[in-house]
């Protein structure tokens, strides 16, 4: 048997009906699009989830408030802080507590509220963040212009703030902002500071953030003596279980907890909210690639019906072929031939295709501002060709079969 004459033979048959053979691939078109397009997604949401959460170290120990009696990464605690629950056991003298541990070296700790914050006339509702003064040495944004406010200015609630881009941009525009007085709810702040350009995180922009000290927020604006996350640095990053069990401990003995159902706050480090992440970012990928598949046995099976159809069209070819001397192994390599290169086209085809939407979804979500890093998922584009070859030859087999076990007087006679 000569492969190249069987192959020319299957690509001529191919040809003669072109408009059938482009209608067949567009399953197998669509299933492989789709998991080029998944799997380079996937990554890349995995990288700008993962570098979301480096934007505040990866040293890190996160405590906050938790609901009691929830999970902190469930649903009902999730839906419970944002529909007002309030929970107001977490302390400074937490913070102070944790800060005596002796793998945590410094620690920052803030509450949040949202204010009117107005200048000669121009007015905006900002996130107004409470923090302590060690923020400002703590996490990785710094103060471009001016300087941060003091832990003595803090302790003495002075009114002093400091801008984020985008709120100083909006009330000073081009003018110089530092030394000049902004109202914040029905208090005037003297800006000393303005950060440096944060871009945004987790979808949120972390230029359009007011900061002022933690006790001012608490005492003059707000009303309370509560916080509602504490965030600690490690000396030693390989310690973080460790330490995050010790932590634990610590906000347990200092809420008189002995029932962890009763949990008011949750400990989280920087590396396991990257698990986390990992893990959701994974299943996601992994749904898609499932619904990306059942396109690919949908595809399969047009084929398997396409060329079903075309060898019963083609029943008096075979037995002409048959009878000048073809073999059974010669038709069944030809519809073979013709599945294969169907399913090749196909899957070349979506690659390409899978390739140019991931890489101008990544183009279009920069074009918005986000820091989307772009990958190209190799494991994916092995798995797209792996699939479609397999779909190819599993579901040709049967007609090419059923084309090779023919025989030339029955063929002949078809009509």
């Amino acid at each position: 048997m000569n492969i190249f004459s069987t192959l020319r033979t299957a690509y001529k048959a191919l040809r003669i009906h072109k408009a059938r053979s482009a209608l067949t691939v567009l399953g197998l078109v669509v299933g492989v699009t789709a998991i080029i397009v998944v799997m380079n997604l996937g990554k890349s949401i995995e990288g700008f989830v993962l570098g979301q959460i480096e934007v505040f170290g990866t040293d890190y120990i996160n405590t906050e408030i938790k609901v009691p009696s929830t999970s902190k990464t469930s649903s009902q605690n999730s839906v419970g802080i944002a529909q007002g629950i309030s929970i107001t056991t977490l302390k400074e003298e937490d913070a102070r507590e944790i800060i005596h541990h002796p793998n945590i070296r410094d620690a920052y700790y803030g509450l949040v509220g949202q204010e009117i914050a107005s200048f000669e006339g121009t007015d905006k509702t900002y996130m107004i963040w409470g923090m302590s003064a060690s923020f400002f040495d703590l996490n990785n944004a710094k103060v471009a212009e001016g300087r941060g406010y003091t832990e003595e200015e803090d302790r003495s609630q002075v009114h002093v703030t400091v801008l984020g881009q985008s709120a100083k941009e909006d009330l000073f525009g081009e003018d110089q902002a530092l030394g000049k007085r902004i109202k914040v709810g029905n208090k005037k702040f003297t800006v000393v500071g303005i950060m440096e350009d944060q871009g945004d995180a987790f979808f949120m922009d972390m230029n359009a953030i007011i900061y002022i000290p933690i006790r001012t927020l608490q005492k003059q604006i707000m009303g309370v003596d509560h916080i509602q996350f504490i965030i600690s640095y490690m000396h030693d990053p390989m310690l973080s279980e460790a330490t995050s069990a010790d932590i634990i401990e610590i906000m347990r003995d200092q809420h008189e907890i002995t029932n962890p159902n009763k949990d008011d706050f949750a400990v989280t480090s920087s590396e396991e909210a990257m698990g986390m992440l990992g893990v959701i970012t994974g299943g996601i990928s992994l749904l898609l690639m499932a619904i990306a598949g059942i396109s690919l046995l949908v595809g399969g099976v047009g084929i398997m019906n396409i060329m079903y159809v075309s060898v019963s069209e083609r029943t008096y070819e075979i037995g002409l072929r048959k009878a000048v001397g073809a073999t059974s192994s010669h038709i069944l390599w030809q519809f073979l031939w013709e599945t294969i290169l169907l399913t090749f086209s196909g899957g070349l085809i979506g690659v390409i295709l899978g390739t140019l939407i991931s890489f101008g979804s990544s183009f279009a979500i920069r074009a918005f501002g986000f820091d989307w890093p772009f990958y190209y998922s190799l494991p994916g584009l092995i798995i797209a060709i792996i699939f479609s070859v397999f779909i190819g030859l599993v579901f040709g087999i049967y007609p090419a079969k059923k084309a090779a076990n023919m025989q030339p007087v029955e063929a002949l006679s078809y009509e």
